[in-house]
């Protein structure tokens, strides 16, 4: 092999140990990600919708615990663990009733660079947060989601633990219950990807004469699959690859919502409205072929906003008149904190304190609750449901 080529592999290489090196920091004492994350009485009360009293109360006769205390005696926050136990036992869960069809959301573009996996995943910890059962579904074989939960792709992901068993020419796994992890979330779980998933595109590709009807198949089997593992969960996220593949196209099909993220740049909204013009074309050739679609919503969410920036402005006024309702109202903005969590493999629901300032914490928390709570309405919305009238509004009603 030329010796320049041979260069790719050595860097593949040095980046794999390097990543491997980062988590090993990131999640040091055993390596693997915890969740550390204390939430204090006032705001377990706001994710709750019931007072700070009705909490202690639940404390004083004994039918909840009262969180741990730090050696001055203040009280430590309660973890995520407990939040759902609280939700339990003061009937606060805003769990899906067993009627309703868990929400399947793909999130898609085909541009690269728009936060694909990160909105993903901090959609996954956003919703977790508020009480819902949650699976991420990983299937692009760059595996960012993966990575962010704190898996190596390359060291701790074999193609065996990916959607690869399942959607092979020879499958060896007849559900996909075989690949669903674990994550530090207690109400999060991940099927993980890693780049031998790609093999599945190779396969299809190769199927000969016959390739149009195993297609099809694997398009019936993905959502089949879906569908039946999401009986135990609330919500599903889907992060396919950004490219219009087998395995994109599968998962748009398994899908039963739409939420496309799109920065808010010229290339940015060109890129997209080319997306949107092929996956019309697309959809329209797979129904013509007989493959069901049906969407609950299908929205569009502007990512990496910086509203001091006038060009972004410009361009989210360009989307709002051509997308119209379509286009979620609230955007995600760019911010500095997001990218310190990222470097440590985290979101911002993850993060104990601060990294930067209080103010830009607190900016980008509140900014990413209200955004992304758009998608958490739609999802209600689709089961009928709305979101519980708070314990003081009843009371301010009623006075």
């Amino acid at each position: 092999m030329n010796s320049i080529v041979s260069q790719i592999g050595d860097l593949a290489e040095a980046g794999e140990r390097m990543i491997e090196r980062l988590r090993r920091k990131a999640f040091l004492p055993d390596s693997r990600k915890g969740l550390n994350v204390r939430i204090g009485i006032a705001d377990a009360a706001q994710l709750l919708g019931c007072s700070t009293n009705r909490i202690r109360m639940a404390e004083d006769d004994g039918r909840l615990p009262s969180p741990p205390a730090s050696e001055t005696g203040r009280r430590l926050g309660y973890s995520i663990g407990e939040l759902l136990h609280m939700r339990s036992v003061l009937s606060a869960s805003p769990q899906r009733a067993p009627l309703d069809v868990p929400a399947i959301i793909a999130v898609q573009n085909f541009k690269g660079g728009v936060g694909k996996s990160t909105v993903t995943t901090h959609l996954a910890h956003y919703f977790a947060i508020q009480g819902y059962r949650v699976l991420v579904v990983d299937c692009d074989s760059q595996a960012t989601t993966t990575t962010l939960f704190g898996f190596n792709p390359h060291f701790n992901i074999s193609r065996e633990e990916t959607l690869y068993p399942y959607l092979s020419i020879d499958p060896t796994q007849a559900d996909l219950s075989y690949a669903v992890k674990p994550t530090s979330w207690p109400n999060v779980d991940l099927i993980p990807s890693n780049l031998e998933l790609f093999d599945v595109e190779y396969e299809l590709a190769a199927a000969g004469s016959d390739g149009q009807s195993v297609l099809a198949a694997r398009f019936r089997k993905l959502k089949q699959g879906l569908a039946e593992l999401a009986r135990t969960y609330d919500v599903v996220l889907l992060d396919p690859p950004p490219a219009l593949g087998t395995i994109s196209l599968a998962v748009m099909q398994a899908a039963n919502a739409l939420l496309v993220p799109l920065a808010a740049t010229t290339p940015d909204f060109c890129s997209t409205v080319q997306f949107l013009s092929m996956m019309d074309q697309v959809l329209q050739q797979l129904i013509g072929a007989g493959i069901a679609l049906d969407y609950n919503f299908v929205r569009l969410i502007c990512s990496k906003f910086n509203s001091n920036d006038p060009s972004h402005t410009m361009i989210r006024s360009i989307m709002e008149q051509t997308f119209g309702a379509a286009l979620l109202p609230v955007p995600i903005l760019d911010s500095a904190e997001i990218s310190h969590a990222s470097l440590r493999m985290m979101t911002i629901y993850e993060l104990e304190k601060p990294i930067g300032t209080a103010r830009t914490h607190k900016r980008c928390r509140a900014n990413l609750d209200e955004a992304l709570g758009q998608v958490e309405q739609l999802v209600r919305q689709s089961w009928g449901r709305v979101t519980p009238a708070r314990e003081e509004e009843v009371l301010h009603a009623s006075a």
